[in-house]
């Protein structure tokens, strides 16, 4: 791969947009529901071992 200081302006242009569309319509949503998905996950087996939330009885 070449350098980015020795690519024709719009060739870096090209690549910087498909970075960013890459990171923007795939790359953040992906990590997101992954982010969520595992933190439920994590609260899910937590309450297995300690109950569910409520007053204590």
């Amino acid at each position: 791969m070449e350098e980015p200081e020795t690519m024709a302006p719009e060739t870096r242009k090209k690549q910087e947009l498909k970075l960013f569309l890459f990171i923007a319509v795939l790359l953040f949503p992906l990590l997101a529901i992954a982010v969520v998905g595992g933190f439920g996950f994590a609260v899910w087996i937590y309450q297995m071992f300690a109950g569910p939330p409520g007053p204590p009885s």
